[in-house]
């Protein structure tokens, strides 16, 4: 079986504390319960967890949809986006199955990165690690104060914009992620063809904005 890695980046330093954290939670939990009602991506789609503060953390490796847990979230700390690059690309690097002369290795994942604010590490050093694999579609999303600057030298033109961290913004952003991997899923399952930038996922609602 081909796998379908879809990775979540998500931003749990300090500035998320409180309700934005919550509303992660709630987006999360939303997006499994959509994915699961979908049968291209329950046979296809594999979702990890990587979260972001002063440290970054694999919380949930690459799991089928029908075992994932929504792990336990907490905001606190700084915000390094190049440490969550870097274990990334490293777990990518570690846990996809690469094409062989006589099998077929897993699609190139989708990476969604989200964070309210800049990075206070040395976000450059985790790009370059980053850049080494090979990936799909990434997607950058800036909420609120979040650097769209830095976020569009990581996914391209593949950036949006939520002026808001409150549930209905959240609950649209990962509605739109249920989606794009639901879109995936479909072409890779059904046309074995991966969607490869951003005006081939579904467009965005209002709530959404693409940075230019």
């Amino acid at each position: 079986m081909r796998r379908l890695p879809v990775f979540l980046l998500l931003d749990t330093s300090g500035s998320m504390f409180g309700e934005p954290i919550e509303q992660v939670k709630n987006g999360v939990q939303m997006l499994v319960s959509a994915l699961r009602q979908d049968p291209y991506a329950l046979e296809t789609a594999f979702l990890s967890v990587i979260t972001f503060d002063s440290n970054a953390t694999e919380k949930v490796p690459l799991t089928e949809l029908t075992a994932f847990q929504v792990p336990a979230l907490t905001a606190q700390g700084a915000t390094s986006l190049g440490d969550a690059l870097t274990l990334v690309a490293d777990v990518a690097s570690k846990q996809l199955a690469k094409t062989t002369a006589t099998t077929k290795g897993d699609w190139k994942p989708m990476v969604f990165i989200m964070t309210d604010g800049a990075p206070t590490d040395d976000w450059k050093k985790g790009l370059g690690r980053f850049q080494q694999e090979k990936w799909g579609v990434v997607v950058g999303c800036a909420v609120n104060k979040g650097d769209a600057t830095v976020l569009k030298q990581i996914a391209g033109e593949a950036v949006v914009r939520l002026d808001t961290s409150d549930h209905t913004a959240m609950a649209k952003f990962f509605k739109w992620v249920s989606a794009s991997v639901s879109s995936n899923s479909k072409a890779v399952e059904t046309a074995g063809k991966e969607v490869e930038g951003l005006d081939q996922l579904p467009p965005p609602p209002p709530e959404i904005k693409v940075v230019v």
